[in-house]
């Protein structure tokens, strides 16, 4: 896999998304329909969809192909493939609440290697390089010539006073029960796969998920965790999670920097 290829050709996709998703978002209505599964989805999430892929399958076409608009058509049984949530956080966007991200990814023999994360009403992207190294983009986003970056890494937790961030939408009783085992200073809410940047970035130090995620939902934050040096742990036996899963259904986890004794669920 040639990389630097690969960290240009997500970095601009995930842009080129992004302004089309902002053209809806400013819109003065937009269409949402719901899918099988009952989830909404929006005139947005397919304009990003189709670009995303076109172009992935333009610049990679030996890679499997996995998004989340076109769920119905995998029954693939890959250790290796794209993957893409083209809206992740389709609620705070229909809600107008800015935490939404277009979600691009790598995975190899089941991790996610190489992911960007693009949060365009926030003006925040984040991605690995052609290292594997994580780092955030400042500037004016252009899209063939990457800004300024800087190396992003997770924080040195104190176990005593730890920030936790958790989800804006899905937040439940069994997500408060699991951090209140913990000595939590602040907790902050977030959408999309911005909780995983933000433990990234050391803003907060973990973010559970009691609840249902696709593998499109986590791969991009994912990898941008792992660059920073962080993990991302199942919360039944806090081992790693693993990517190209049936169904590519996800059980509950922990993202997390390293130095917090977690407890398994």
């Amino acid at each position: 896999m040639d990389y630097e290829t690969l960290t240009q050709t997500m970095r601009r996709l995930a842009l080129e998304a992004g302004d089309r998703i902002m053209e809806i978002y400013e819109a003065d209505d937009f269409d949402i329909r719901a899918k099988s599964d009952a989830s909404p989805v929006t005139a947005a999430d397919e304009a990003a969809d189709a670009l995303i892929s076109a172009g992935l399958r333009a610049a990679f076409p030996e890679i499997a192909l996995i998004t989340e608009e076109q769920a119905d058509t995998h029954d693939l049984d890959v250790r290796d493939f794209l993957i893409v949530d083209p809206l992740d956080g389709t609620k705070e966007f229909i809600n107008r609440r800015g935490d939404f991200t277009v979600n691009i990814a790598l995975v190899e023999n089941g991790v996610p290697t190489r992911g960007v994360v693009y949060a365009p009403a926030k003006d925040r992207l984040f991605y690995t390089d052609a290292s594997g190294r994580s780092v955030e983009e400042t500037g004016a986003f252009d899209k063939q010539t990457p800004g300024a970056t800087k190396a992003i890494q997770v924080s040195d937790p104190d176990s005593a006073a730890l920030m936790v961030v958790a989800s804006k939408s899905h937040r439940d009783q069994a997500t408060d029960d699991y951090i209140n085992r913990y000595a939590v200073k602040d907790s902050k809410s977030a959408g999309s796969s911005l909780k995983f940047c933000l433990v990234a970035t050391g803003e907060a130090d973990f973010y559970p998920r009691l609840g249902r995620t696709m593998e499109w939902d986590t791969a991009a934050g994912h990898a941008v965790l792992t660059g920073a040096g962080g993990r991302v742990l199942r919360l039944d036996d806090l081992e790693p999670l693993a990517y190209g899963k049936p169904g590519f259904a996800n059980p509950f986890f922990v993202a997390t920097a390293p130095g917090i004794d977690l407890s398994p669920v």
